[in-house]
């Protein structure tokens, strides 16, 4: 299945947590982990319009690595491969990592 986003909306796909600590300690599938904070870019939306009927064009691209806000995005599951995604709104990216 392929997912375009519209408007200013940002596909993103979670980065996997770490099944590891620092320290060594390997967690198991039962533990709890936080929801992802962080992801790569897979589609983009055109961009939202302004007040003058104009679109205005996304910051990020597809292949950035972004930092977004921890409850700001919708997860979402394909039913064809099963992957796990995230929708966002650009407002909530924080930041790309370069």
């Amino acid at each position: 299945m392929k997912i375009k986003p519209l408007g200013d909306y940002v596909l993103i796909e979670p980065e996997k947590e770490k099944e590891k600590t620092k320290g060594g300690i390997l967690l198991p599938d039962t533990a709890e982990k936080g929801r992802p904070e962080k992801g790569k870019v897979i589609a983009v939306g055109p961009g939202k319009t302004n007040s003058q009927g104009k679109v205005v064009p996304l910051e990020v691209k597809k292949g950035d690595i972004v930092l977004f806000t921890k409850y700001g995005p919708t997860e979402i599951k394909t039913v064809d491969d099963k992957k796990e995604y995230l929708i966002a709104k650009q407002d909530d990216i924080l930041a790309i990592v370069e």
